[in-house]
């Protein structure tokens, strides 16, 4: 990566200058904001002449004469008050190139400390239809997941699915009072549905209904016979649609360790944390107060009273007064078994941003509990409909995923009979599912995580624009070019000499795929790695509209022919990444 060698470089000129960095000092070198001076800036000279109180231009130039850049940059220069600009040299971009076809990896360098991380997302509750409610977590999770496995962390993916709690009390006794057995047979989850909205309305105009519901749950939390069999028909009914989603989706799961693997932890967990007084009985319940070790406005367990504005304290709770355990007491539980039987060094939450303060709360107990694991929830925020409200059916329901992602084939199969290309109705099924699914998760994976979106068909679909089948179709692009060749085969050399502009500028788009790759982990944003890839396939365009291919000959040929080779690499490639397939026609 040019980035990281230019900012060991210039660590190293500092040095070599005999320049002392203060503690804490960082070296950065960034990609340029205007590319008419250098492919990469730094402003380290600036930031450190403030605190030296000397001239920042000066010190400049006397970093700029210690650099050993030379088989990197073809110059290096200093604009406005002190900013370094390197422009990397054809020779070097040629090299580079060269890398990224002869390597299945495009030439990404491994990190060089690799962590085990815990991912855990998704997360869709047993007895439930998955819903575009969980798009964001989901394709987000696999995006990272594909990501740190593929720049050399140790990945372990968790589906911590919600197969235990207060509900199946209610499913339960509708299970055994108003299921349809044939009907659960030919659609069980819809009829689980059902059955459970049924016995929930029933239950709130009949205080009688809801204590059979309370009585049912209690015995299966005794381990009564029957209603654990019940309750495992649930979950194995639940999870074979799971797999049709996720095999739809092409997304795969390490474990599917839901909250009820971790009964028999929790009794002991409350136990423990009360003996090392981490915990504290309050009015029956177990809790976790402050341990005022920080500002209350930093403290998750204090909230501010909004009319008195007076601080209060917002415990934890991890056992109720009634015996039950929490969504708490369950993370605390996890993390534990995270740590100690996967040996995790990092845990990512993909979840929703509303649960920020939750997460807050678990990982400020979990340190306190003594774990050093460093924990990150990685929120987002909603998907709206068109109209700006909530995505939601007509009639008021919540979308299902997978009715989503067939509407989105079925669109993309009738754009493909549109347009008569010869190919077959198998062939057109199979670019519709690609086109299709990757419209979905493209969709999503180019946005800011952190904000809301609004869904539109058209938009995702469109063949213009930052979009799946724009960037698919600039693949399809590169690789037409190797099928017009005679024989559909050429053999690249290491015969690259880049001259024109466009091959540069290609050549430049293509070396910043590994860094792009990496920042994805920076803030765990996959919208860096979407952008660059549209960026990517803009620049190609560009390339291949102004430097002619296959009329031109000898190097030229061959540097052109080898710029569209890791083009279409890196493009499959970060395509991928994002858990999107690529077709060689459409």
């Amino acid at each position: 990566m040019f980035r990281a060698a230019l900012t060991d470089r210039l660590q190293a000129a500092f040095t070599a200058a005999g320049i002392a960095l203060p503690e804490g000092f960082s070296v950065s070198v960034e990609l340029a904001s205007d590319t008419r001076f250098g492919d990469y800036q730094s402003n380290a000279a600036m930031i450190l002449a403030k605190q030296l109180k000397t001239n920042p231009r000066a010190l400049a130039e006397q970093i700029k004469t210690a650099l050993p850049v030379d088989e990197l940059c073809s110059e290096v220069s200093i604009a406005g008050p002190g900013f370094l600009n390197f422009r990397i040299s054809p020779v070097a971009l040629a090299t580079k190139v060269q890398a990224i076809t002869a390597d299945a990896g495009c030439d990404v360098v491994k990190v060089a400390q690799p962590k085990t991380i815990v991912i855990d997302f998704s997360a869709p509750n047993i007895a439930k239809p998955m819903h575009v409610g969980h798009i964001r977590s989901t394709f987000i999770g696999d995006c990272l997941a594909r990501v740190s496995r593929f720049v050399g962390h140790q990945v372990i993916t968790d589906n911590h699915v919600g197969d235990w709690g207060t509900q199946f009390g209610m499913i339960i006794h509708g299970w055994k009072t108003q299921l349809n057995h044939e009907e659960l047979k030919k659609h069980p989850i819809q009829e689980l549905v059902r059955t459970y909205k049924l016995i929930n309305a029933q239950a709130k105009e009949d205080e009688a209904v809801l204590t059979l519901c309370k009585t049912e749950l209690v015995k299966l939390q005794q381990g009564d016979a029957e209603n654990l069999e019940i309750w495992k028909e649930c979950v194995r009914l639940t999870l074979v649609q799971l797999e049709e989603v996720y095999g739809t989706l092409d997304i795969e799961f390490d474990h599917y360790l839901g909250e009820s693997f971790y009964n028999d932890a929790l009794a002991p967990l409350v136990t423990d944390l009360l003996a090392r007084e981490i915990a504290t009985l309050s009015e029956g319940a177990a809790v976790i107060f402050s341990d005022g070790t920080v500002g209350v406005d930093d403290d998750p367990f204090m909230t501010r009273d909004r009319e008195t504005k007076e601080w209060k304290p917002l415990p934890l709770i991890i056992q109720k007064s009634d015996g039950g355990f929490l969504y708490g007491t369950t993370d605390l539980a996890t993390i534990n078994y995270r740590v100690q039987e996967w040996k995790a060094d990092e845990i990512w939450y993909v979840v929703g941003a509303p649960q920020q303060l939750h997460f807050r709360q678990v990982f400020a107990a979990a340190k306190r509990m003594g774990h050093t694991t460093e924990m990150t929830h990685i929120a987002f925020g909603s998907i709206l409909g068109p109209d700006g409200k909530m995505f939601k059916t007509r009639s008021g329901e919540t979308v299902g995923l997978l009715e989503v992602i067939e509407e989105a084939i079925e669109r993309a199969r009738a754009a493909a009979d549109e347009k008569e290309q010869g190919l077959s109705d198998t062939e057109k099924d199979e670019i519709a599912r690609i086109i299709g699914g990757g419209s979905v998760k493209y969709a999503e994976l180019s946005q800011n995580r952190l904000t809301d979106y609004k869904f539109s068909w058209d938009k995702m679909l469109s063949l213009q624009g930052n979009t799946a089948p724009y960037l698919i179709n600039a693949y399809v692009r590169t690789r037409s070019i190797f099928r017009k060749l005679e024989g559909g085969n050429v053999t690249l050399t290491t015969d690259v000499e880049l001259t024109e502009p466009a091959e540069i500028a290609l050549a430049m788009k293509l070396a910043q795929f590994a860094e792009a790759t990496h920042d994805v982990l920076i803030d765990h944003r996959p919208n860096t790695l979407a952008n660059y890839l549209y960026e990517l396939a803009n620049t190609y365009h560009s390339f291949y509209e102004a430097c002619h291919v296959l009329n031109s000959e000898g190097t030229v040929r061959n540097t052109r022919l080898t710029l569209c080779e890791a083009t279409s690499r890196v493009l499959k490639t970060g395509l991928g990444l994002l858990g999107i397939q690529t077709t060689e026609r459409m």
